[in-house]
């Protein structure tokens, strides 16, 4: 599954788990294309598309609109988000199981990247094409891009499950994963991702501190570093990161070491991490679950 690309540079260090499932359809990067029955004839609804992609003229979705269909069904979904109302939308993809067992408090866990995913959801959501082959479905939608500059054709792949349609998010076998984790998916996803987020800062770190030494001769401290562009803000904080970063120089600050631990044991992540030299003056990254407590060796 490519990227998403509708939050774009804004929120592209760290991607959150959340942005990462719920912008991919929203983003079109359903997995799996729709397979046609053989004794299916596609139906296809569209505002005959041209192939340079410009922006339709027409505001809001360009065809008809079958109540309960996969068109509505996405549109369903973009105003549940933009109304906050965060379980209505997931229900309406193959992430359902991974939120349904969740009470009201548990998912107030996710209320930071659900709020940030709320406040990315155009107002305005152009869907201009609808293709049915069977149980499977395309529609296609004029959405932002990377940078949120303008817009593009975008396609979100959906798949009729009983009476409703289902908007693809994950593969079959993340599918078989939520089946088996449940509510416990979303959990176990963020300290996954946080801890791979860390070990990606740790060695960014590591890139920076050359930087640094290339121009003044020495390591530097945390707050340098980002005072002079080689380190982003969240580094300073864990709201974003889940983890907390630390830098330790040596007196003379030839020699450094820098460290990740989980703000949160267990819940923004397990595993510590540690970014030494070694006698040739090669960083590396090592990492174990020490139980939340800060590595040293």
């Amino acid at each position: 599954m490519r990227n998403p690309s509708f939050i774009g540079n804004r929120s592209r260090r760290l991607l959150p788990y959340l942005f990462l499932l719920l912008f991919a359809c929203i983003t079109a990067c359903s997995v799996a294309e729709p397979t046609t029955s053989a004794n299916a004839d596609p139906v296809l609804r569209s505002n005959n598309i041209v192939a340079d992609k410009a922006e339709p003229a027409v505001k809001g979705a360009s065809i008809t609109i079958d109540p309960n269909g996969p068109a509505d069904t996405v549109r369903a979904f973009y105003k549940h988000l933009r109304e906050k109302r965060f379980r209505e939308a997931i229900f309406l993809t193959n992430l359902r199981p991974a939120v349904e067992g969740l009470t009201e408090s548990e998912l107030k866990d996710f209320a930071l990247d659900f709020e940030t995913l709320a406040g990315d959801v155009p107002t305005e959501i152009e869907i201009n094409g609808e293709i049915i082959a069977g149980d499977n479905a395309t529609v296609t939608a004029n959405l932002p891009n990377d940078d949120g500059d303008k817009k593009e054709i975008q396609k979100i792949n959906l798949r009729r499950s009983g009476e409703i349609w289902v908007i693809l998010t994950v593969d079959k076998e993340a599918e078989g994963r939520i089946g088996k984790e449940g509510k416990e998916y979303f959990y176990n996803l963020r300290v996954e991702t946080h801890e791979a987020e860390a070990k990606k800062m740790l060695e960014r770190i590591s890139k920076a501190q050359f930087a640094h030494t290339l121009q003044n001769g020495v390591f530097a401290d945390m707050q340098t570093l980002v005072t002079s562009g080689l380190l982003p803000e969240d580094v300073k904080t864990s709201d974003s990161t889940g983890y907390k970063y630390a830098i330790n120089l040596d007196a003379d600050k030839r020699r450094y070491f820098a460290t990740a631990t989980p703000a949160a044991y267990g819940k923004s992540g397990r595993q510590s991490f540690i970014l030494r030299l070694d006698d040739k003056g090669i960083s590396r990254v090592t990492g174990r679950d020490v139980g939340g407590k800060i590595m040293t060796k």
